[in-house]
C-alpha cells in the first residue's frame, strides 16, 4: 500500500536540504531519495536549520518550493556541542561503526542528545495532522518517536537507520544501551540497509531485553515493531545520463588528458575514519612495492572533503593521510609522475560523474559502512562498452547487492594490492559482464524502490496506534 491521497509524508532529519528538489543533477543523498515522495504528498521536511541562536525558542522557519515545505529550527551552541558534535558524532557514530576505541561516553553528551530530541518533538508535534505519516531518518533522532508518543502522537511513525547497527557486545559499551533500544519500540517500522544490521538489532532485543523475534516482527513488553532490510539506492539511469552530460564529458576529457595514458584509480569519500582511507593508501603502497613494472602506469586520485573538523579524531585522520601520501610520493614520484593525488575538497555530482567515467578502477574500501552510494554512482557512470572495475569492501552494505565487484578485506594491504593488479589486467569481456550485473541491480533496486518499499511497510500499519 502506497501513501494515499490523504496521507502527507513528514520527513525528519538532522539537516534539511534546500528547496531545490527539482534540480536532480545538483542534488545528492536524502534530497534525491525523498524528493519525489515529498512532492507527491505535498510533504513536509523538518529538522535543524544548521544555524545557531542564543536561546532556543522553537521558532520555525518555513520555506516552500516544488510542492515541498521545509520547516527548520535554530539550536543553541550548547545543543550542537552536546547533541551533534558530542553524542551523535563522538558517541554513536564511532560505536555504530565498530570503533569503540574512539567512542566517548559523557553524561553531558547524552543529556544534550535527549534535550534536543525533546525540543524537536515539542516543535514538530503541533505540525502533525491526523493522516500524516512520519519518517524519521538516522541515528541523530533515535528517541524522537518516543518523545512524539509522549505528546500524544498516534500517527504512523517509521525510523530508518543509515549506518550499521553494531553487534550486541559492542552496543553494551554504551551506558544507556537498553534504554535507547527500548525507546525505539515507539516506532511502527524500523528499516536497515542489510539483514546483518537488522539481525544485530533483533539479537540485542532478544538476548538483552527479553524480547521475541518472529516473522520480521520484534516484540517486547506488549509492543511490536516490524523490521525490514531495505537498502537505499540511487537513480541509476539518471546518474548514467548525468555521466553523459556536457559537464561530465568535459571533466572526463580533462581527466584523460591529465592521466596521460595512465590508468586512474579513484576514491571519493568524506574524510572519516570509517572510510578506511589510511588502509587504502597502505594497500596502494603495497601494490607499488610489489609491481615495479606497473608503477608508472597508474595513479590514485583520492578526493576526500573534510567533515566534522572540530572533532579531534577527524583532525588526526587528516594528519595521518597527509603523512602517508607525502611518504609514498616522496618514495616513488619522479618529474613526470606522482603516484597519489590527494584532494581535500568536494565536487558536484556531475563533475564526479565525469571523474568516475574516466577511471579504470573505483576503490571503495570502507572499514564499515551502512551502504555507500559512491560504489553505486561509480558503476552507473561507466561506459557500458568499456567499463572500469569496482573494488569494494566486504564490510560496506553495498557488498550485499554488488556481488560482481572485486570484494576485498580492507584491513589487508595484500588483498587490496592483489585486487588492483587483477582489475588492471581484467579483460574487457569480463569487465562488461561484471558491470552489467551490477548496473542491472542498481536500476532494479533504485532509490524509488527503496522509498516505496519503506513507505509501503509504514502504510500497512493500522491508521491509529496506541501511544
Amino acid at each position: 500500500m502506497e501513501l494515499g491521497p490523504m496521507n502527507r509524508l513528514i520527513v525528519v532529519s538532522n539537516r534539511v536540504a534546500a528547496v531545490q528538489l527539482g534540480a536532480k543533477g545538483a542534488q545528492g543523498g536524502l534530497a534525491v531519495a525523498l524528493g519525489a515522495a515529498l512532492r507527491e504528498s505535498r510533504g513536509l521536511w523538518f529538522g535543524w536549520s544548521g544555524d545557531f541562536t542564543d536561546k532556543f525558542t522553537g521558532q520555525i522557519h518555513f520555506e516552500r518550493g516544488d510542492g515541498v515545505t521545509t520547516a527548520t529550527v535554530d539550536l543553541e551552541e550548547q545543543d550542537i556541542e552536546e547533541y551533534y558534535d558530542g553524542y551523535a558524532n563522538r558517541t554513536l557514530w564511532p560505536l555504530f561503526h565498530y570503533r569503540i576505541d574512539l567512542a566517548e561516553y559523557e553524561r553531558d553528551f547524552a543529556g544534550g542528545y535527549h534535550r534536543v530530541n525533546k525540543r524537536f518533538a515539542d516543535t514538530l508535534f503541533p505540525l502533525i495532522e491526523p493522516d500524516d505519516a512520519v519518517w524519521v531518518q538516522d541515528y541523530h533522532m533515535i528517541p524522537l518517536g518516543a518523545e512524539l508518543r509522549k505528546r500524544g502522537c498516534k500517527n504512523r511513525i517509521g525510523f530508518f537507520l543509515h549506518t550499521p547497527w553494531p553487534p550486541r557486545r559492542l552496543l553494551l559499551t554504551l551506558p544507556e544501551a537498553n534504554e535507547l533500544v527500548e525507546s525505539m519500540f515507539a516506532y511502527d517500522v524500523i528499516g536497515f540497509h542489510t539483514d546483518e544490521w537488522l539481525h544485530s538489532f533483533a539479537e540485542f532485543v532478544v538476548l538483552e531485553n527479553g524480547g521475541t523475534f518472529k516473522d520480521g516482527h520484534l516484540h517486547l513488553k506488549g509492543k511490536s515493531i516490524r523490521l525490514i532490510a531495505c537498502p537505499i539506492g540511487i537513480d541509476g539511469r539518471e546518474y548514467a545520463d548525468l555521466a553523459c552530460g556536457e559537464q561530465a564529458k568535459s571533466v572526463h576529457g580533462e581527466m584523460q588528458r591529465s592521466a596521460n595514458g595512465r590508468a586512474m584509480i579513484v576514491g571519493v569519500d568524506r574524510l572519516d575514519y570509517s572510510k578506511g582511507l589510511e588502509e587504502r593508501f597502505l594497500g596502494y603502497e603495497r601494490f607499488l612495492q610489489e609491481n615495479p613494472d606497473e608503477r608508472k602506469e597508474v595513479f590514485l586520485l583520492q578526493i576526500a572533503p573534510p567533515s566534522r573538523a572540530t572533532v579531534k579524531a577527524y583532525q588526526r585522520i587528516r594528519e595521518t593521510l597527509e603523512g602517508i601520501a607525502g611518504r609514498v610520493n616522496g618514495a616513488y614520484a619522479d618529474l613526470h609522475w606522482v603516484p597519489i593525488r590527494y584532494v581535500n575538497q568536494g565536487y558536484p555530482r556531475d563533475v564526479l560523474a565525469g571523474v568516475y567515467r574516466a577511471a579504470r578502477i573505483g576503490l571503495v574500501t570502507p572499514l564499515r559502512d551502512g551502504m555507500n552510494l559512491v560504489a553505486k554512482e561509480f558503476v552507473a557512470a561507466q561506459d557500458p562498452d568499456d567499463p572500469g572495475v569496482l573494488i569494494l569492501s566486504r564490510f560496506a552494505g553495498a557488498a550485499e547487492q554488488l556481488k560482481d565487484a572485486l570484494l576485498v578485506n580492507p584491513y589487508s594491504a595484500e588483498e587490496m594490492a592483489d585486487a588492483i593488479r587483477t582489475a588492471l589486467a581484467m579483460p574487457r569481456e569480463e569487465r562488461v559482464r561484471r558491470w552489467q550485473a551490477m548496473f542491472d541491480n542498481i536500476c532494479s533496486e533504485d532509490v524509488v524502490w527503496w522509498r516505496k518499499r519503506f513507505t509501503a511497510a509504514l502504510m500497512e500499519v493500522p491508521a491509529s496506534v496506541e501511544a
